[in-house]
């Protein structure tokens, strides 16, 4: 009878009679971590939409990639000025996604604001998102109950 054995990288750290640790990035050291780099790396030799469409699927979980595709959904539909509850209803992502992408287009690395610089809606590529925001928000709600102009996280970072 025969008994496939198992390569050693893919023993755990109990059947290879070793404590692993499992290694978490932190904001310091995440851009420059090796396996990090080598993802990068990674994704750079592919050269078409289909070959990046492989390589996603081979090192994530559908679940993951539908989350990724959510929060770039959402970011386009902010970046439109959608408001969060909106952006939610018809993403179907929480109010709580809806706020952390926000949060990353404003204070995050700078990849969603590249990618939606770079992918403008063609009915608004004319506008720049603060524009296409400050119009969505004169229509809406230009001013609050009080009088004063209500002002979004977001719209303060799209007026930089």
């Amino acid at each position: 009878m025969y008994i496939p054995q198992v390569p050693s990288f893919a023993r755990s750290g109990a059947q290879a009679g070793t404590t692993l640790m499992k290694r978490r990035f932190t904001e310091d050291g995440w851009k420059s971590d090796p396996s990090f780099r080598a993802l990068c790396s990674a994704l750079k030799t592919c050269r078409t939409e289909e070959e990046i469409a492989g390589f996603l699927r081979d090192i994530a979980t559908l679940s993951e990639l539908q989350a990724w595709s959510e929060r770039l959904e959402v970011a386009k539909q902010l970046a439109r000025g959608l408001s969060y509850r909106q952006v939610a209803q018809n993403t179907g992502a929480s109010t709580t996604t809806v706020t952390r992408v926000a949060w990353f287009i404003e204070n995050g690395a700078g990849g969603y604001r590249r990618f939606l610089k770079a992918n403008k809606p063609s009915a608004e590529a004319a506008l720049t998102p603060t524009q296409a925001l400050q119009q969505r928000l004169e229509q809406h709600h230009a001013v609050s109950p009080g009088g004063e102009r209500r002002v979004s996280m977001l719209q303060k970072y799209l007026r930089k």
